[in-house]
């Protein structure tokens, strides 16, 4: 028998199909369709909290995009209205939260991407879905760059969707440590500037421990200067998703890292929240 899906087992491979799979996620609070274009597990960063096996550095191959709208159309009528809530799903859990490009490695590096978010709006309105599911890509806007990816965040403004934007650390230092990118602060501020201009954006934000030391306060502050200086440039996100580990990491470096407690994170929050921003915490 399939076992129940809960918030610690996010298996690309838990509805048997290619592209899509369901996740009982806690920061949408209840079942997020996920979207997995990166089948070969192929990231061009490799964030050390990764739960991604045999990450690999690169790119998303070529989507077969009449084989992901047959899944996911087949998948959506099976949660509305099929059995698939009832015996995978926990009850407090059974509500159709969004539909999430994820997966495993980011999602705008796919060359299709554009006609991708095309096609999930498209089957969204096609299966008259409830207005609350709306679509989702969550992504370490590196690429926001590319037109294709402009292109995408485009129609996904206009299905009532938003940008969940990577953003762990605001050093140069913390990226490396906690991404292993060489991105540039400057370069996250103009691919963030550029992603609220186009789409609602959320900044989703990943705070633990590494051998047992939470970020220090001068991570924080750095943290609060970056925000600031965008809302001073009147860059606004919608808001800031503060989160902590809450699944074991697939990277060498998994020993080393350990979930902060929930006073830690509120902590931090609170003084997020003191530049007039929106804070959602999940802990």
């Amino acid at each position: 028998m399939n076992a129940t899906l809960n918030a610690v087992d996010h298996s690309r491979k838990s509805a048997g199909l290619q592209y899509v799979y369901p996740v009982v996620s806690r920061r949408a609070g209840g079942v997020s369709v996920g979207i997995n274009l990166n089948t070969n597990n192929a990231c061009n960063w490799r964030c050390i909290y990764c739960q991604v096996h045999n990450l690999t550095l690169g790119s998303a191959p070529s989507v077969d995009l009449g084989l992901l709208e047959s899944e996911l159309r087949n998948f959506l009528h099976e949660l509305l209205h099929g059995s698939f809530m009832v015996q995978r799903v926990p009850e407090n859990s059974r509500r159709i939260n969004d539909i999430a490009l994820s997966g495993n490695g980011e999602p705008t590096s796919a060359k299709e991407f554009a006609q991708v978010i095309a096609l999930v709006g498209n089957v969204m309105k096609e299966m008259s879905l409830p207005q609350h599911i709306k679509p989702i890509l969550i992504t370490n806007g590196s690429l926001m760059h590319r037109p294709y990816v402009q292109e995408g965040l485009q129609r996904l403004s206009e299905d009532r969707g938003e940008v969940w934007f990577k953003f762990d650390r605001a050093s140069e230092q913390g990226m490396q440590l906690v991404n292993n990118t060489r991105s540039t602060i400057a370069h996250v501020r103009e691919s963030l500037t550029t992603a609220i201009s186009l789409c609602p954006t959320w900044l989703q934000t990943c705070w633990f421990t590494i051998d047992g030391m939470a970020p220090g306060k001068q991570d924080e502050d750095d943290y609060l200067d970056f925000v600031s200086g965008l809302l001073n440039d009147n860059i606004r996100p919608r808001g800031i998703m503060l989160y902590s580990l809450a699944r074991v990491s697939q990277q060498p470096e998994a020993a080393r890292l350990g979930a902060l407690d929930q006073a830690n994170i509120e902590a931090f929050a609170s003084r997020i929240r003191l530049l007039n921003i929106e804070v959602k915490v999940a802990v």
